[in-house]
């Protein structure tokens, strides 16, 4: 019984390069689609992602500019502390009743939210830019600045 058996042949240099290549090649391929493609899910997360606006605070100066400008002024603490003193002109609604009662607020105004403190001004002012108004900002330190 006899087998055949081939020999088998060193790689020459010339074909062991031109995989090499080849393989590299290959690498460098995937390595740019795959940067393509990051890139263009990135791009489309920037453009197209939820655009939530940052929360902007104003000083006491800038709110006080913008109740010159008459600018829509929202007070969203509770009935007993709007009792005690508020900003003339400004509109009480409690922060927890301000999801419901947004058809209250004006859409084409500016929108300067505050609180005695400004926590509960930041809130406010997240609501109204989750529910799409683009005007809004509140007032650092609260009316207690």
């Amino acid at each position: 019984m006899s087998r055949k058996h081939s020999a088998s042949k060193p790689a020459s240099n010339a074909s062991s390069r031109r995989r090499g290549r080849r393989a590299r090649w290959r690498s460098l391929t995937w390595l740019s689609v795959g940067r393509g493609v990051l890139l263009v899910v990135a791009s489309g997360i920037l453009l197209f992602g939820p655009k939530a606006t940052p929360s902007v605070e104003i000083t006491p100066a800038q709110a006080y500019a913008k109740y010159q400008q008459r600018a829509y002024f929202l007070d969203v603490r509770s009935q007993a502390e709007w009792n005690q003193f508020h900003i003339k002109g400004s509109t009480l609604i409690p922060l927890d009743q301000l999801l419901n009662r947004l058809n209250y607020v004006p859409k084409d105004k500016d929108i300067v939210v505050v609180c005695l403190s400004g926590h509960r001004a930041l809130s406010g002012t997240s609501i109204l830019q989750q529910a799409g108004f683009r005007c809004v900002s509140c007032l650092s330190g609260g009316l207690q600045a």
